[in-house]
């Protein structure tokens, strides 16, 4: 059996209502249930009582003493009257014989291993005795509580089955997400159905889908790497040994040299490859894991990059320039950009040629801080400069060496930061000029 949907759906709701309402049902029946028992109880107790005192006063003593009938009958009330002399002018019964007592209210006497409770009244010149043996009155007190509490033994159960099947239908959806998660496979990262589910529930499964699908992403862009790295380790491998067999095939010292210069060359090139790939695969982690951010500037982060390609910058003879710098800060994670800034001006060094320029800027624009690097080398067709962003794209014919990642690691670094990468010409150089626009925190 299945419990209606209350709008909104809300497990909290849903319940309270349900079980107030199972309660306030059960309440109500025990209580008209109650109230019918006790009324024909009290019925039951007044008759008794009018037979009982009517039973009492039939065999009443004569003032003189002498007895006119038979007492063989067995009451419950014991009524006798006294003068204020002590004589008894009325007595119900020979069998309890009450000793007369001029104190009024309510005691317990214990006459012939029979308790009664005794009422006595003192009326004019009379004193009116009144007596119930306290075994029939518990007795009946007795069977009144049991008609009493007879209706919770039945309503008890039946609000107990009432909770049961409240809860266990309110709890079918979350039961459901648990099963549908519990005989899952491990690589299988497809969303749960969110249809159904209570207001309570529902964000934390949709939270949940979020997370497989960051996950899914991961291991998508996992597999992508892997497979990229391989192909691309693959060609400076055999480039390596093909060098070191033209080394081993050497004869003399200069085209040995010759052979040693080509394979150090060569492995330069592979370790540059490996690390770009080792700072793309951290990157790539980071984005995964989701770090918090921190307040950052970001030109102090571009000086400290300056800093550390003044050197290659020199050894070509290339200017670097800072233009404007804004001290403003952005939300982002220091290393990261970092690694970011150090890629833009590695990139703009290596295609510039000797001589030329690289011109550096941080600037504000409205809610945006904007990051430009400029360079005086060929620049990208553009046609070529969305796939540059690709891994491992290279624009055919160019004669620098290159991995194909810097970009490529720029642009992951950018999205993970919330900020929008622009390939441009750049209109005072003449070369290539990346915009990378941050938002503000």
């Amino acid at each position: 059996m299945k419990l209606p949907l209350i709008a909104p759906h809300s497990l909290r709701r849903r319940l309270l209502w349900f079980l107030l309402a199972a309660i306030s049902f059960t309440a109500l029946a025990q209580a008209l249930i109650v109230y019918a028992t006790a009324r024909t109880e009290a019925d039951e107790v007044f008759d008794y009582h009018m037979q009982q005192m009517a039973l009492s006063l039939r065999p009443g003593l004569r003032s003189s003493g002498t007895e006119d009938y038979k007492d063989d009958e067995q009451y419950d009330f014991v009524v006798q009257v006294w003068t204020a002399d002590g004589l008894r002018v009325f007595q119900s019964t020979l069998r309890g014989e009450l000793p007369q007592r001029e104190a009024p209210g309510f005691s317990n006497i214990k006459i012939h291993g029979t308790t009664y409770r005794v009422y006595s009244m003192r009326s004019g010149s009379q004193v009116i005795q009144v007596a119930q043996d306290l075994a029939a009155r518990h007795g009946m007190a007795r069977t009144l509580a049991l008609r009493t509490v007879g209706p919770m033994a039945v309503m008890v159960p039946l609000l107990m089955f009432l909770v049961w099947w409240v809860v266990t239908g309110s709890l079918a959806p979350v039961a459901r997400v648990r099963s549908q998660v519990g005989q899952r496979q491990a690589d299988d990262l497809t969303a749960l159905s969110e249809s159904g589910l209570p207001d309570e529930i529902r964000p934390l499964v949709h939270e949940l889908n979020l997370l497989f699908g960051r996950v899914e992403q991961a291991f998508d862009a996992q597999k992508s790497f892997v497979a990229d790295a391989a192909h691309e380790l693959r060609s400076p491998l055999a480039a390596l040994r093909l060098q070191i067999q033209g080394l081993s095939r050497a004869t003399d010292e200069e085209a040995k040299a010759l052979a040693v210069k080509r394979l150090i060359s060569g492995i330069d090139r592979a370790t540059r490859l490996v690390e770009q790939l080792l700072v793309l695969a951290r990157q790539q982690a980071k984005i995964s894991a989701g770090d918090r951010p921190e307040s950052v500037s970001l030109a102090q982060i571009v000086r400290s990059a300056l800093v550390d390609a003044v050197e290659s910058a020199q050894a070509r003879s290339i200017e670097l320039g800072l233009g404007s710098a804004d001290d403003s800060v952005i939300s982002g994670h220091a290393d990261a950009l970092q690694v970011l800034a150090r890629n833009l001006l590695d990139n703009a060094i290596k295609y510039t040629p000797a001589g030329g320029r690289v011109e550096l800027a941080i600037e504000r624009d409205g809610d945006a801080l904007v990051l430009s690097v400029a360079d005086s080398g060929p620049g990208i067709p553009a046609e070529d400069r969305e796939r540059v962003l690709d891994r491992f794209y290279r624009v055919p014919g160019t004669e620098t060496t290159g991995s194909g990642l810097g970009l490529a690691i720029v642009k992951s670094i950018a999205e993970f930061h919330g900020a929008t990468m622009t390939l441009l010409q750049s209109a005072e150089l003449g070369g290539l000029r990346v915009v990378v626009r941050f938002p503000l925190s």
